[in-house]
């Protein structure tokens, strides 16, 4: 797993009080391995907007919203009180995407491209 954030520049960018002390190392830990798991490129010093996006999930993972519980082998659920139905069919795959991590991967938006590769003739 790569290293792409701390506990400290977290703290810097959100201030201290984005989560409790003992939340903090997991919460990193949770979101240095969404990081990884990008496939991101390599970098020599890891760009503002990644550890941006990094303290964005960390936030996210602290408040239980990254790596949650996830309810599998349910395609259909329905509740019935007297004459008054509801249902709900969902994917087995699908997932709320927080805020937060929604902005993190707008903030990685240049990072993960579309496999595509620029070239320049010179």
């Amino acid at each position: 797993m790569t290293t792409y954030i701390s506990v400290a520049q977290v703290d810097a960018l959100l201030g201290s009080s984005w989560a409790t002390e003992d939340k903090k190392p997991r919460a990193v830990l949770m979101a240095n391995t969404w990081l990884t798991n990008l496939g991101l490129p390599a970098f020599d010093q890891i760009p503002d907007d990644v550890v941006q996006a990094g303290a964005e999930i960390a936030r996210e993972a602290a408040a239980g919203r990254i790596y949650g519980t996830k309810e599998t082998g349910v395609a259909e659920k329905s509740v019935k009180a007297g004459s008054v139905s509801s249902s709900k069919s969902f994917s087995e795959s699908s997932r709320t995407i927080s805020a937060g991590e929604s902005f993190a991967l707008a903030l990685l938006a240049n990072y993960l491209g579309s496999g595509q590769v620029k070239v320049v003739r010179c």
